[in-house]
């Protein structure tokens, strides 16, 4: 049995500027609040998008998936 997926939390809890995305994470607001229901594949699936979501931020793009 493997472990769980970890939340990517870093403890640096703060939104951008339009309210939706945490500056810490770079999870939505929507996947933060359903995190502790997701399944193992759910939380791999949002962790495929935050390394995107970072380097869009970084280079002053937006979150939009």
């Amino acid at each position: 049995m493997s472990d769980p997926v970890a939340s990517p939390c870093i403890n640096v809890c703060a939104l951008d500027v339009s309210g939706r995305v945490c500056m810490g994470c770079f999870r939505d607001i929507q996947e933060i609040a359903m995190w502790g229901g997701m399944s193992d594949v759910q939380r791999a699936g949002v962790l495929e998008k935050l390394p995107e979501r970072r380097r869009r931020f970084e280079a002053g793009g937006t979150f939009d998936d």
